[in-house]
């Protein structure tokens, strides 16, 4: 089931898979960088994220629980098979009994219904639905129906807010405090005055304080209309984060290449290496699959059409092991459709690079998510 935002709504298209205890994924594209994931086990929502689930979410959310620290501490669980940081992290701390069960379920709840929210209020992208294998493990699963009307409602009354209060991810900015303090309880005044500092947006606010963004955000509205907060434009989503930390600078990153094409190997291997890079290349996927444990790369760059293995198997295998959870794979194809883009962010790739590639596109890429090679001695 694909199709275009603009033939059928979300809500229908949740309804649907809803109806048909439907199992597998949901991908809402908004554009090649603003993407939702929804996963559904027989119809009901295991888990839902913006992009590739960064863990910043997941802090935000912790610190209402004061468990911030919890998430540097805590390791991969490995049995986890999944390619989302976000909900890998959160097993990690319920299996480490940093996060309790009751917890864990709120967090969900909550990150779901942003998502929702979201969505909800989109009226132009496209979608893709995959049946296949349930995210696992599940905590628990939350209905569709229920949900729905209450997220509907909710973008109704959101609307009401317009034009003082426009999207979650504005910033408010305290520029008369006396309104404030003349109204609020200290402790109320004091904790909003600290995160009211342009940067921290309506929505971080209510995952903070485990609310609805709705009721925080009619909490501002008042102060917004008298003048005394100023709501900065929305805060940028995040673009695409290094999975794991960058490469000390002193060593230079090796970066795998898995493309049957040779003249797509020589020239991944000329770039790189030229930029101070280490650079293997194999041609054969079922050869790489063999060797890829013995290198363990920074990064690998995977060609999707290859025969006997296509790149989206690939990296689906590479991302059932834990030794590749966290490497950053992209996926080089000489395609450039929305159901490929999504095909690879199934499979658990990063990101989609399109052939024919600049070597400034190729090395921004790289450096995005391995950083700089080390500079070479007296430069």
């Amino acid at each position: 089931m694909q199709g275009r935002l603009q033939e059928i709504d979300i809500r229908s298209i949740l309804q649907l898979i809803e109806l048909g205890q439907r199992t597998g994924e949901l991908v809402v594209e908004a554009n090649p960088s603003l993407y939702w994931f929804i996963f559904f086990l027989n119809g009901r929502i295991i888990y839902a994220s913006e992009g590739e689930g960064n863990v910043a979410r997941l802090r935000d959310y912790l610190r209402r629980f004061q468990l911030e620290a919890a998430l540097d501490e805590i390791q991969m669980p490995p049995k986890a098979a999944v390619n989302i940081p976000e909900y890998s992290r959160l097993w990690s701390l319920l299996e480490n009994h940093k996060l309790n069960p009751n917890q864990g379920k709120q967090i969900l709840l909550g990150m779901v219904r942003e998502v929702l929210f979201d969505l909800l209020s989109l009226h132009h992208g496209s979608f893709i639905f995959e049946a296949g294998p349930p995210l696992a493990p599940q905590l628990t699963t939350f209905p569709v129906t229920s949900l729905l009307t209450e997220m509907v409602t909710q973008v109704q009354e959101w609307k009401k807010l317009h034009p003082y209060i426009q999207t979650p991810n504005q910033a408010p900015t305290i520029v008369n405090p006396l309104p404030l303090q003349q109204t609020l309880p200290a402790a109320v005044f004091k904790a909003l005055s600290e995160w009211s500092d342009g940067k921290t947006s309506i929505r971080q606010m209510a995952r903070y304080l485990g609310r609805d963004i709705l009721l925080v955000a009619k909490a501002f509205y008042p102060y917004v209309q008298q003048g005394a907060i100023h709501l900065s434009e929305p805060v940028p989503l995040a673009g695409p984060k290094p999975s794991r930390p960058l490469k000390p600078s002193d060593k230079p990153a090796h970066i795998l290449c898995i493309d049957d094409s040779m003249a797509i190997q020589k020239t991944v291997e000329f770039i790189l290496q030229n930029e101070g890079y280490q650079v293997t290349t194999i041609g054969n996927p079922l050869k790489a699959l063999g060797q890829v444990f013995l290198l363990n790369p920074d990064m690998i760059l995977c060609d999707v059409a290859m025969p006997k293995l296509d790149g989206y198997e690939l990296c689906a295998m590479l991302r059932k092991s834990s030794q590749f959870h966290e490497t950053p794979i992209v996926m080089l194809t000489g395609k450039d459709g929305f159901s490929d883009r999504i095909k690879a962010r199934m499979a658990g790739a990063n990101e989609f690079l399109s052939k024919p590639f600049s070597e400034k596109e190729l090395l921004t890429v790289v450096e995005s998510y391995v950083g700089p090679p080390p500079k070479q001695g007296g430069e």
